[in-house]
């Protein structure tokens, strides 16, 4: 070692280089190791009752990565049952596609939307997959018979089975993907409500049983070469008198608490929704989605930052809307920079949120009134824009909705195709209409899609012919009727094909 060049220099030079690295580092070192993937469902556990729980074991979880709070659909979709739940985040699609609409499982499409771990086994037969549940129909039924290993419990072992036959895979099995579903927090909501000691005693133990099915993850002897991502998460809600399958905010209730190479310690999204867990295990997995899978997750590690979600901390608690209740923050009626509202021909008067195209969330739009068919707003995330005249016209008003949401101007090529994405939800009643109108470098808008009738929530991906010379296009949704339905409209971008 040369003159003035200590060991204890070497290696705190050693180690600031790596500190420097930052992120890149740690996701290259973690690239290098074995990809591992963990899911525990806890059937029926509220998030907010978590908080309240003795549960150390989720409250780490918690502060040391993820925290999603997400919410379901409601009927017709389907209603706020596990047959549904369990198939969502499982398949990574939504009702409409996997149609399990019951806990009998009758009509479902499991075969053409298949488990996040069959979909595993056909992309990399070497994996090695297990899936063990408290509730049979899960093993039964939603996992595959090309899943390696699928264990319902005996009815007499229960949860304490569960844990015990999952901590034995994990020690033992070498499995690269593990499926754990606790049922006991759902027996508590069903016996003694959701706002009970029994259901705070029930989420303390299966607290319990997570700590020792991570202790197995933890002591395994190849565990310092391998990369878990851990995600909880649970297929419903509970009523404080205890009870699911309804349309209020208690029953909608699900969340994600995910721990992982990418996931940033003490972080919290709102954009993240029940199908993302499937997707999410497959991406930690080197799997990639095909397109042709028709997919609804995206994965936690991909965000897809939308203008609409920068809105959040601008949001207000409602002023018209009496039974939203007084702490929900979730309306502006301020688009985000570079978007415009033009109510020119707006009505005037009308409830104060919904006067011309709004910014809104799940929680305050859906509470705004229950049992319209706002709960299956599904394919939106986090804040979304909407235009809902039958809210509008709760409080007197004079003249008629008619209010355009105006996009920036999109870089295009002019004499190419380009692609118009966005996600859409429309419940028509006459003589509402909705268009999509697409102007390019300041031009006349020419209308390319009109609505007219009930559209469920989609995804939708319109090709636009360019004109020759062009350089900018620019979107307009434009909304109009009266005392009728309502238009969501989240997630627009154009691109260059």
């Amino acid at each position: 070692m040369s003159s003035g060049i200590t060991r204890r220099s070497l290696l705190v030079s050693t180690a600031a280089a790596a500190l420097a690295a930052g992120p890149l580092a740690t996701a290259a070192r973690a690239a290098a190791r074995t990809p591992k993937v963990l899911v525990v469902g806890l059937d029926g556990a509220l998030l907010g009752r978590i908080k309240d729980a003795a549960a150390p074991t989720l409250k780490g979880l918690m502060s040391q990565g993820l925290t999603a709070p997400s919410a379901l659909y409601a009927n017709p979709l389907a209603p706020t049952s596990s047959g549904p739940g369990w198939s969502t985040l499982i398949t990574g699609v939504w009702p409409d596609k996997h149609r399990v609409v019951n806990n009998e499982f009758t009509g479902h499409r499991l075969a053409a939307y298949p488990d996040f771990m069959t979909r595993a086994e056909a992309a990399k037969p070497g994996l090695r997959t297990c899936a063990v549940a408290s509730w049979a129909p899960i093993t039964d039924i939603i996992f595959s018979a090309k899943v390696d290993t699928r264990v319902s419990t005996p009815a007499a072992e229960y949860d304490e089975g569960t844990t015990a036959r999952a901590v034995a895979e994990i020690g033992t099995g070498n499995p690269d993907a593990v499926f754990v579903q606790l049922d006991n927090v759902d027996h508590a909501g069903h016996g003694s409500g959701a706002a009970s000691q029994a259901y705070l005693d029930a989420l303390h133990g299966v607290d319990t049983q997570v700590g020792r099915i991570l202790a197995a993850v933890r002591s395994r002897p190849t565990y310092g070469d391998e990369s878990w991502l851990v995600m909880i998460t649970a297929d419903h809600g509970h009523t404080d008198a205890g009870g699911h399958g309804g349309s209020s905010w208690a029953e909608r209730q699900t969340f994600m608490i995910a721990t992982g190479p990418t996931v940033t310690a003490g972080s919290v999204r709102h954009d993240v929704r029940m199908p993302d867990v499937a997707a999410s295990a497959l991406a930690h997995l080197g799997i990639a989605v095909d397109p042709a899978w028709g997919l609804d997750g995206r994965p936690i590690q991909q965000p897809s930052p939308d203008d609409f979600d920068a809105l959040r901390a601008q949001l207000t608690g409602p002023v018209d809307e009496g039974g939203i209740g007084a702490g929900v923050l979730g309306f502006t009626r301020t688009p985000p920079p570079g978007w415009r509202v033009d109510n020119g021909a707006m009505g005037t008067g009308g409830v104060t949120e919904w006067r011309g195209w709004s910014f809104t969330t799940d929680e305050f739009w859906t509470k705004a009134e229950r049992d319209q068919r706002r709960e299956n707003n599904v394919r939106a995330r986090g804040v979304f824009a909407v235009a809902d005249g039958d809210e509008w016209t709760d409080k007197s008003f004079t003249g008629t909705f008619d209010s355009t949401l105006i996009s920036p101007a999109y870089a295009v090529t002019g004499g190419a195709r380009a692609t118009l994405t966005y996600t859409t939800y429309y419940r028509q009643e006459a003589p509402q209409k909705g268009e999509v109108l697409v102007s390019y470098d300041g031009g006349t808008p020419v209308a390319v899609k009109t609505y007219t009738a009930d559209t469920p929530s989609v995804v939708e991906r319109l090709t636009l012919q360019v004109p020759a010379g062009a350089r900018t296009a620019q979107v307009r949704f434009r909304y109009t009727g009266g005392n009728n339905w309502y238009w969501v409209v989240d997630g627009v971008s154009i691109t260059k094909n």
